[in-house]
């Protein structure tokens, strides 16, 4: 082996991103000999705390923590998720549904949404929503999960993720994460300390004096980036002329009786505005560009459009879209925050720390720090951060919206060029292609394309194998077939109540 192992790893910042590392790092590198890990925070710094609604991979991230999804679901005032409800964003008074899973059934070897088209232009006017088994069970405010043993039931092609309480998550990971012996440090860094000829990061300096020294430090200090951005000096790469947005407003609100199993997200005149329903409470957020809206006027359209009562103060937010030119440097490693920032449109940032986590753990150094591993670490996470800014910009260009100077900036913004490839095709031929395992697949890219309007001008050949009467048939067929199937789940807040309810009252206040 190259180098001497690793033995000393130090997190710096707590919060989601910092407690999501102690708890996968102390759980896959525990058992290795003489390895400590050691977490700094400081309780006098907060969290940005915003980042509550998931995609379907935080599962896979529970899984190998080994947490059981009802304890979870009670301890983080979790709900379940089937989607995001987009409202207002093709044209005020339009909406459709990005579902987690797939739509209808494929057949003759050709995807699903091939037949529907035909069957568009054959004038079957049903929605491609209406071939969700989420999005029809979403919008009918009723869960249970997939059933992957009834490969002929829609519900083998749904998909869910989670809503929850950021500040609980962490909280519950801490408990994991010190229990598998992570050592919590408190304690403000008041200087961060470097080798002189390599530069790499020997320790943090924290207030009192007292130095934690490590070999591999990961950053998870927010937006302030301090060992990355501040620390040794690695640029951002600004994508603000992509996402114009640069600030964001927050406040809880008070329940308003039962919910669905989505996030939405609403359209507003310079941005747009969030809604996560939560056991205990509703997450609000009003993300929204400083050129085209002033800050009072955007905190006073988030207040007058609340369900319920507020039930803290309004927390505001100041980002630019894009990320670290290298999110992992000589020894530090950056998550979350600290590497870059991406809209929580598509619910992504918890998603970045978890492949960030996971790619560190199949890359894990030596003490010789490998460029070959930091530059393939560099490479795939950039790529990571290209692909979901892609398919946000895909939301802000194709809309038809032009009643405020913001929606017409949006509206003309030049694709990137993976994206522009991806909108020719679809636009051609109705053809989805996920390049290198993309994030998002075909069925999310369909879900937002066709929600912002975006009709191809054909259809795959072999659709037309199909006689017209036999297709309109299969999709009449289908199409029952989900919506008698989503009809027959218990509603979610019956289903939370027997499975995953929050319990303890001391679960129950505002984070």
């Amino acid at each position: 082996m190259k180098g001497d192992p690793i033995q000393k790893i130090v997190i710096v910042g707590g919060g989601t991103a910092g407690w999501m590392a102690a708890a996968a790092i102390s759980k896959i590198l525990g058992d290795f000999p003489g390895l400590s890990i050691r977490l700094v925070e400081s309780e006098a710094i907060g969290t940005v705390g915003v980042g509550e609604a998931t995609i379907p991979q935080i599962i896979s991230f529970n899984n190998l923590l080994g947490i059981n999804e009802f304890e979870f679901m009670r301890e983080t005032n979790a709900t379940y998720k089937l989607g995001i409800e987009f409202v207002d964003w093709l044209r005020k008074g339009h909406s459709y549904i990005h579902p987690f899973g797939t739509y209808g059934v494929d057949m003759l070897g050709i995807e699903f949404h091939q037949f529907w088209l035909r069957g568009q232009a054959l004038g079957h006017t049903a929605r491609l929503d209406d071939f969700s088994i989420s999005a029809m069970a979403g919008e009918a405010g009723r869960f249970a999960h997939p059933r992957k043993d009834q490969p002929n039931s829609p519900l083998s092609r749904m998909a869910y993720a989670f809503q929850f309480d950021a500040a609980l998550y962490g909280r519950f990971l801490r408990k994991r994460a010190e229990a598998q012996g992570v050592e919590r440090v408190e304690g403000r860094i008041v200087e961060v300390l470097q080798n002189g000829e390599s530069g790499f990061v020997t320790g943090v300096k924290l207030e009192d004096g007292a130095i934690v020294e490590g070999d591999l430090f990961v950053d998870c200090s927010g937006f302030r980036s301090l060992l990355l951005g501040q620390t040794l000096g690695v640029p951002f790469m600004d994508w603000s002329k992509w996402l114009p947005c640069d600030r964001a407003v927050a406040a809880p609100c008070a329940l308003a009786g039962p919910d669905k199993p989505l996030t939405r997200s609403t359209a507003r005149p310079a941005g747009w505005q969030w809604r996560i329903p939560l056991q205990h409470r509703i997450g609000n957020g009003h993300v929204y560009s400083s050129s085209y809206m002033s800050d009072g006027d955007a905190e006073d359209l988030l207040l007058s459009s609340l369900d319920g009562e507020p039930l803290a103060q309004p927390n505001r937010l100041r980002f630019t879209a894009g990320h670290r030119e290298r999110i992992w440097d000589r020894n530090v490693v950056a998550l979350g925050l600290a590497g870059g920032f991406l809209e929580p449109l598509e619910s992504t940032a918890i998603h970045l720390v978890q492949s960030g986590i996971a790619r560190l753990m199949a890359l894990f150094p030596t003490k010789a720090f490998s460029p070959a591993e930091i530059e393939r670490y560099n490479r795939e996470t950039v790529a990571d951060y290209v692909e979901i800014r892609d398919f946000l910009v895909l939301h802000y260009r194709a809309s038809e919206r032009d009643d405020s100077e913001f929606w017409r900036y949006c509206r003309n913004i030049a694709p990137p060029p993976a994206l522009a490839d991806k909108l020719e095709m679809f636009h051609s031929s109705g053809r989805i292609f996920r390049e290198n395992q993309e994030l998002f697949t075909e069925a999310s890219w369909l879900a937002v394309m066709v929600g912002q309007g975006i009709e191809p001008e054909a259809y795959h050949p072999a659709a037309g194998l199909l006689s017209q009467e036999e297709t309109l048939r299969r999709l009449r067929h289908i199409r029952q077939v989900v919506i008698d199937t989503a009809q027959q789940l218990p509603p979610q807040d019956e289903y939370l109540a027997m499975h995953g309810a929050a319990i303890e009252n001391s679960l129950r206040q505002p984070a």
